[in-house]
């Protein structure tokens, strides 16, 4: 069983690192660097909170939604990604993800990437899930290419946000219940 995983998780640096040679293109990179960044929960938590603070519409109740499900996701990624401990990919880009969590297993961006696509199919926001949809795959190679991830965290990430943004729909009514002040104006 051993030679088993040693055999996957070598097939997975070498997929990693013929994905992230495609970084080496300066029109790539740049691009890159753009969407890898696009996924990080501080901007996305940033516009939700203006979103909830200036808005009277169904957007008030979704952008708290979204936003308890990315606190929710970035504590239990950062909980996983503590107990696995598997370093990240060596390298010079992303000093900000390398100093703050050295952890790359689950990728928490293709995590909550792929928990917003299936929160907002839940939450029947079509025309922004499909683009959504397609950005979670934007945005996790780009980590691979920028290499801050594996292709394995990408894949284990992508597993957890959906699973995860299932159980979030599942538990929106609850949430709603339980904390009306946050969700309803």
């Amino acid at each position: 069983m051993q030679a088993f995983i040693k055999n996957i998780l070598k097939k997975d640096v070498s997929q990693s690192e013929k994905l992230r040679s495609l970084g080496e293109n300066k029109i790539l990179h740049p691009l890159a660097v753009f969407l890898a960044h696009s996924g990080d929960s501080w901007y996305w938590l940033a516009l939700l909170f203006l979103i909830w603070i200036f808005s009277r519409s169904i957007w008030h109740t979704y952008s708290a939604f979204l936003a308890a499900s990315i606190l929710f996701q970035a504590v239990l990624v950062l909980a996983i990604k503590f107990i696995i401990k598997r370093s990240r990919p060596v390298g010079e880009w992303g000093a900000i993800y390398r100093n703050s969590d050295p952890h790359s297993f689950p990728s928490g961006h293709a995590t909550r990437a792929a928990m917003l696509a299936v929160l907002f199919w839940g939450l029947h926001l079509t025309p922004l899930a499909i683009i959504l949809t397609v950005w979670v795959f934007l945005v996790s190679f780009a980590r691979v290419i920028l290499g801050v991830h594996y292709l394995s965290d990408v894949i284990a990430g992508w597993a957890l946000g959906i699973v995860l943004g299932f159980c979030m729909l599942w538990l929106q009514p609850s949430l709603y219940q339980i904390f009306p002040w946050v969700f309803f104006r």
